[in-house]
């Protein structure tokens, strides 16, 4: 490996050691950049002989720590950011196959250019990298239609704990011979082994859209016009997220050229997408479905974008929200997944508790309701002093978390574990499913070199 393929110096490191909340701080002994899976592969095995951890980060996006080395500067980063080289589009098969750090957003547009359609989205994607995506399964708003990246793959490339490189790329559909190896290393945060590629599933290119924020009194409201959506739209329906009115009021509030679509404010919204391959007929499929939910009252207003700047404004209001809340002071998030049936009791019952426990406290959950992931997040009180709400972080994720669990749901939708989940999931996970983890763990990473610390 060439000497730029290794960072040593503590002030060129600073980037790789924190994650974008700045949670998370961390020490490297270096920062180690491969340009290939057997590069990889060569400083796992030095690092397994000596027994040294390896961090495995992509595009350093990560919000759960998962990427961030500890602080005793004992272990190395190990950058998969050079892997970036799109090895082959393949239309006839619908398949993909990228190197790890390739950029989500780059992986898009190649497939958009072989005429096919790679689905996966997140306010990310200009930045997070296919590895990172497959290592934490990550999810975003396409969810509803194409499922998590644990379904959008084939087959992966692992550089393993001990050197081995397994090659398990693969363009087939049907392939009944043994475990599966690619979806254990998927979703897996880097523990089991390094993601160095990836054959990905594309699809026909949508040729046409439609999108419409819809005005809500509730949840159940949303509920409703999600089984109305599903029944009339079928598999053209492709996003179906919820914003609360508090939401749309800190996007309104604190993103330049924002603006409310509807005449009136409404307690909830839904955005709604629909897409099809076929040149026309989505936007008509939707204006006889907004009409539907517009005469049986689920809906009180509706407007439906006419223009590709209508979409993107529709579209800044739910992805722009994170951003908004930050001028409203400290906000204490949970990524939560809860059976969709069970969405609208749960946000009744999450505000009341939370209002008992912090008076004042501002929830703003929102996020895809489609697939049943919430983003909870509960900005401070007005006026109150940041540092003393957040301090009431593990407060509040028992309030929040305990709730999950009364309504059989996961404290994890698609962030991961990574360090800040890690010992919660002792708690809530099935007993023999963790006895299950370990083994698989202590089989594949008998030194706990792979990313140690994190999951497990």
């Amino acid at each position: 490996m060439s000497r730029n393929g290794v960072i040593a110096d503590l002030a060129d490191m600073v980037a790789y050691v924190k994650e974008p909340r700045d949670a998370y701080h961390g020490r490297a002994l270096c920062v180690v950049r491969p340009r290939s899976a057997e590069e990889v592969a060569a400083v796992l095995a030095l690092c397994h002989d000596a027994a040294v951890g390896v961090v495995p980060q992509g595009g350093n996006t990560g919000l759960v720590g998962g990427q961030t080395p500890d602080e005793s500067g004992a272990q190395i980063i190990l950058s998969l950011q050079r892997l970036d080289r799109i090895r082959e589009v393949d239309p006839a098969s619908d398949t993909m196959t990228v190197e790890a750090g390739v950029v989500l957003a780059r992986a898009q547009e190649a497939a958009e250019q072989a005429g096919r359609y790679f689905p996966l989205s997140l306010a990310a994607e200009g930045s997070c990298t296919i590895g990172g995506n497959l290592a934490t399964n990550a999810g975003g708003v396409h969810v509803i239609a194409y499922g998590t990246a644990r379904d959008l793959a084939l087959g992966v490339e692992v550089a393993l704990a001990d050197g081995r490189l397994l090659s398990n790329l693969s363009k087939l559909r049907k392939d009944n011979t043994g475990y599966d190896l690619t979806h254990l290393f998927i979703g897996s945060e880097g523990t089991l082994g390094i993601i160095t590629a990836a054959t990905l599933k594309l699809f026909p290119l949508p040729r046409s859209r439609a999108t419409s924020l819809v005005g809500l009194a509730d949840p159940r409201a949303a509920l409703a016009l999600l089984s109305l959506a599903k029944a009339r739209a079928g598999s053209a329906l492709v996003a179906f997220e919820i914003i609360p009115r508090i939401g749309v009021e800190f996007v309104l509030r604190h993103q330049p050229g924002a603006r409310d679509p509807l005449a009136g404010a409404h307690r909830w919204y839904a955005l709604i997408e629909l897409a099809s391959p076929a040149e026309s007929g989505t936007e008509e499929l939707l204006t006889e479905l907004l009409g539907e939910a517009l005469e049986r009252g689920v809906a009180e207003d509706a407007a439906l974008a006419a223009t590709l700047e209508q979409r993107a404004g529709l579209w800044r209001l739910r992805e722009t929200l994170p951003e908004a809340q930050k001028p409203e002071g400290g906000s204490i998030k949970h990524d939560v997944s809860v059976p969709i049936e069970s969405i609208p009791a749960f946000l009744a019952e999450a505000e009341a508790l939370v209002l008992r426990q912090a008076p004042g406290a501002r929830p703003v959950p929102f996020g895809h309701m489609g697939d049943g992931n919430i983003h909870y997040n509960i900005s401070q009180p007005e006026g109150a002093d940041r540092a003393a709400f957040l301090a009431r972080r593990d407060e509040m994720n028992e309030l929040v978390h305990g709730l999950v669990r009364k309504y059989s749901g996961s404290i994890s939708a698609e962030h991961g574990v990574g360090r800040l989940k890690r010992e919660l999931l002792q708690k809530v996970k099935d007993p023999v499913a963790l006895d299950l983890m370990r083994a698989i763990k202590q089989a594949l990473d008998p030194k706990g070199v792979l990313n140690p610390g994190k999951l497990l």
